[in-house]
């Protein structure tokens, strides 16, 4: 059965039967420490969508269906507010569904460790996600239809499997969410391109943006927040970006070549900073020879009168 497990209050988790216990892997001392491809212009894009929620106060959960180590996971979970919750689905280290996604994990995730996402993401937050190890096509059953706000779909890259995560996410998503759809349209994955623009052809997709890496989209009214973000892009000398019309609607391109990644999580496990020690003052050497008074005195007074005051102090 897939397992759903949630995390203690001192970040311990319930429940995990079956999960691995091999001694956990080091801890991540910074963002850029945790492996996968979660690249500059995604990070800004990530960012500038789970802000303006908050800024406009749209409230919902957070979901991400495949997770691989934890990276773009690290960094969701920092957007998660009072009374919200977040949710991870990925196999980790649970057998495949099929022959094909097993021929799958095998050739690309070959290292995926549970263990290694939980260490990964405690090492930034408090608690674990509610983590739900199982084939995303479970996902449906256990997160509440019309509750999540923002949605990262990064799991099987095979038709079958997208198709259904396209499905699950248009079920799951608020009117006013936002779905991010990774590697659609890497050449690896020819599987994945064909579910998620499928969804845009006949599924009610409308996309509002596109990276090197993800098509972001919703299927509510796409022009309020595509227009705000233009208006960020403008201000923006790190992103290029241009508007082209894709299915009757304008579509947002932008190149992050250049892109300066916003301020990462920050680890519990940074190396301390050392505060640099003061030089003490040189010591003051003591002067030598008369004292000031006998120098102005014998430097000033007539001679005479210089003799006459040795004599009376001897």
């Amino acid at each position: 059965m897939p397992q759903t497990t949630t995390p203690s209050a001192n970040g311990a988790v319930d429940g995990a039967d079956g999960a691995d216990a091999s001694p956990a892997p080091a801890a991540p001392t910074c963002f850029d420490d945790v492996k996968g491809w979660f690249w500059p212009a995604d990070q800004l894009l990530f960012d500038w969508f789970l802000t303006r929620q908050r800024d406009q106060d749209i409230r919902g959960d957070l979901l991400e269906l495949g997770a691989y180590l934890g990276k773009s996971a690290v960094f969701l979970g920092r957007y998660l507010r009072d009374g919200e919750q977040f949710t991870v689905c990925d196999l980790w280290d649970s057998p495949a569904p099929d022959a094909s996604n097993t021929k799958e994990m095998n050739r690309s995730y070959a290292t995926l460790t549970r263990r290694a996402f939980e260490t990964n993401y405690l090492a930034f937050h408090d608690e674990l996600p509610t983590m739900v190890q199982a084939p995303t096509s479970v996902i449906a059953s256990r997160v509440r239809s019309g509750s999540c706000r923002f949605i990262h779909v990064d799991a099987s890259h095979l038709y079958e499997h997208v198709h259904g995560d396209v499905r699950a996410a248009r079920q799951l998503l608020l009117p006013e969410g936002v779905v991010a759809f990774d590697d659609f349209r890497a050449e690896h994955c020819p599987g994945v391109a064909a579910a998620v623009w499928g969804a845009v052809a006949d599924g009610g997709l409308k996309p509002v943006v596109i990276s090197g890496s993800k098509l972001y989209g919703t299927w509510g009214d796409p022009d309020p927040v595509r227009e705000e973000l233009r208006g960020w892009l403008k201000t923006r000398a790190d992103l290029w970006h241009g508007v082209e019309e894709v299915a009757g609607r304008p579509l947002i391109r932008v190149g992050g070549k250049k892109a300066v990644a916003p301020e990462p999580p920050a680890s519990r496990h940074a190396p301390k900073r050392r505060e640099p020690v003061a030089a003490s003052p040189p010591a003051q050497a003591s002067p030598s020879g008369p004292s000031w008074p006998r120098r102005v005195a014998r430097e000033l007074l007539p001679p005479a009168l210089t003799r006459a005051l040795r004599a009376l102090r001897r």
